[in-house]
């Protein structure tokens, strides 16, 4: 491919997403756009009953509002002695305008009963939208919930979830650590190969 980058717009307020994402996939193929660069953004009701279903809920009003293809993610944390709670609603687990620090508590406080570990897992499905095509990727980091909170970097329930294989919870990886091995990261390197394989094949 030659040429400007394709343009992307990225449908999430969430800066620190859109910051891991650019890291991703920013590149001479693709631009990655922030909704914090456009006016009149939509209000968005997560409405869907899966990962999946939000996000191309996402991507479908911002690209009807804009008329730029779009990516969009819905992510969040599945507890396996919770039955997969919090899920779908992990950004608004302890109402709908909780901290992070809000969620962490609650979570910690329904684990109180359970026995250690607490397995867990991030989940991510990452998704693009262009008015016609659809493309997902979906990417997944396993773990555990821990009761100390540990770390500074990352955003939600990162200070307590120490991944697989680690004895640092993911708040203590520094951003470009966790661009590695997140969920995030694993959908996103995904959905950014289905890409270059769609608009090379010139389906776009």
């Amino acid at each position: 491919m030659s040429g400007k980058p394709i343009e992307l717009l990225f449908a999430t307020g969430n800066l620190h997403k859109v910051d891991e994402v650019k890291n991703i996939l920013n590149s001479e193929v693709f631009k990655i756009l922030s909704l914090a660069e456009f006016p009149d953004i939509p209000e968005i009701e997560e409405t869907g009953k899966t990962f999946e279903e939000n996000a191309f809920l996402k991507a479908g009003i911002i690209f009807k509002k804009f008329n730029i293809p779009v990516i969009a993610d819905d992510s969040g944390l599945v507890v396996e002695q919770l039955n997969g709670a919090p899920g779908i609603f992990s950004s608004r687990y302890a109402g709908e305008n909780a901290t992070d620090e809000d969620n962490n508590k609650k979570l910690l406080e329904e684990l109180e009963n359970f026995p250690e570990p607490h397995f867990a897992k991030f989940v991510c499905f990452a998704v693009f939208f262009d008015g016609k095509n659809k493309i997902t990727a979906e990417g997944e980091l396993l773990g555990k919930i821990v009761k100390e909170s540990k770390g500074v970097h990352g955003f939600g329930y990162d200070p307590i979830f120490v991944p697989e294989g680690y004895t640092k919870t993911l708040a203590e990886f520094l951003p470009e650590e966790k661009n590695k091995i997140s969920h995030r990261a694993k959908a996103f390197k995904k959905l950014g190969e289905k890409l270059r394989d769609f608009y090379l094949s010139g389906k776009a």
